[in-house]
């Protein structure tokens, strides 16, 4: 299922690309960026305690949208949709990942930088990609550059992405969300400094919905 939907709902198109080293950090983090104007959490499932994380997450908020990352597998898709996981994000893609999409039906975000990995989304009803790793593969430059032969699709750009240029990215039009880590520092969740994790989650949710009332107009 296309992401599309999904994320148009959200209030915010910042959405944090979240690692968890220790399962009883989930909870707290999930709270503060909540409490900080956050409306969806990316948990990546690089860590033994992703699944458990997102397990976690969506029983203390059910409310709450919360995906899972770095999806590589279609054995890594079906776990993660039975820990509850809200829609699913892959740094790339493959027939495996789209027959799995196609049978949960769960919106999926598969990953493309490339001309011919677009078309192949396309050829799966996709129009909502995750573009990864976003600096690394030309940034704003490459995207503006993807939206003339494909103007219809939306990208979530991820990968090098800060405060520094994340207004650039909102601004482009095939832009519909960012994913970053700059919201989840290591340095505060080594010493679970929630507070000041939510106080980040606030200030950066205020510039972006300059951004984001500044494109409307």
């Amino acid at each position: 299922m296309d992401a599309r939907p999904l994320l148009a709902k959200l209030t915010c198109p910042l959405i944090p690309v979240v690692v968890i080293d220790r399962l009883a950090d989930a909870v707290p983090l999930a709270e503060a960026l909540l409490q900080g104007g956050i409306s969806a959490l990316e948990i990546t499932l690089r860590t033994p305690a992703g699944y458990d994380a997102i397990k976690a997450m969506k029983s203390a908020f059910p409310d709450a949208v919360i995906g899972a990352g770095t999806v590589c597998s279609d054995q890594a898709f079906d776990k993660a949709v039975g820990c509850g996981a809200d829609f699913i994000v892959s740094p790339g893609a493959t027939d495996q990942l789209f027959a799995a999409a196609a049978r949960h039906k769960v919106p999926f975000l598969p990953g493309a930088v490339t001309g011919s990995e677009v078309l192949n989304a396309i050829q799966h009803d996709y129009a909502t990609l995750k573009f990864f790793p976003a600096e690394a593969a030309g940034g704003v430059s490459t995207l503006r550059a993807l939206s003339g032969p494909f103007p219809e699709l939306s990208f979530m750009p991820t990968g090098g992405i800060t405060p520094d240029n994340v207004a650039t990215y909102l601004r482009l039009e095939s832009v519909c969300a960012v994913g970053g880590s700059w919201l989840t520092p290591r340095e505060l969740l080594i010493h679970k400094r929630w507070d000041e994790l939510c106080q980040l989650a606030g200030d950066s949710v205020a510039r972006v919905a300059e951004v984001s009332e500044e494109k409307s107009t």
